[in-house]
C-alpha cells in the first residue's frame, strides 16, 4: 500500500531529520506561509510527502542557490502557479480533442463546401 503524496503523516521531528532542517526553522517556514502542515487531533504538526518534498526545495534554492526568504516564496508561488496552469491546458486539450472527434463524427450539411 502507498501512501498518497496529500497524505499528512510525517511529525515535525522526522521531517528535520529527512532535510536536515532544525524543527524551529520549520515552524518558521510555516509561520511564513511557506508550508502548511496539517495539525493532528492532538494538535501535532504532520507534513505531507509533497510538503517534504517542498521544504527540500526550499533548502536548495536558500542553501546550494542563496535566495532569500522572500524570493523563494516568488519561486514556489510561480512554480504553483505554473503546474495550475499546465493542469489546466491539459483538460483544455482533452476536452478540444473530444468536441474534435465528436465535430468530425458529425454528417456534413449539404450548404457546407467539403
Amino acid at each position: 500500500m502507498t501512501i498518497p503524496p496529500d497524505e499528512p503523516c510525517y511529525p515535525i521531528s522526522v521531517v528535520a531529520q529527512m532535510v536536515d532542517l532544525h524543527p524551529q526553522t520549520l515552524r518558521n517556514y510555516e509561520q511564513l506561509g511557506l508550508v502548511v502542515p496539517q495539525r493532528s487531533e492532538g494538535n501535532r504538526r504532520l507534513y505531507s510527502a509533497a510538503e517534504v518534498e517542498r521544504l527540500r526545495k526550499i533548502n536548495r534554492l536558500t542553501q546550494e542557490l542563496g535566495v532569500n526568504l522572500a524570493g523563494v516564496e516568488v519561486i514556489l508561488h510561480m512554480a504553483d502557479q505554473i503546474e495550475s496552469l499546465q493542469i489546466q491546458i491539459a483538460t483544455l486539450e482533452a476536452q478540444l480533442s473530444t468536441m474534435t472527434e465528436a465535430a468530425e463524427r458529425l454528417p456534413q450539411s449539404p450548404l457546407q463546401p467539403s
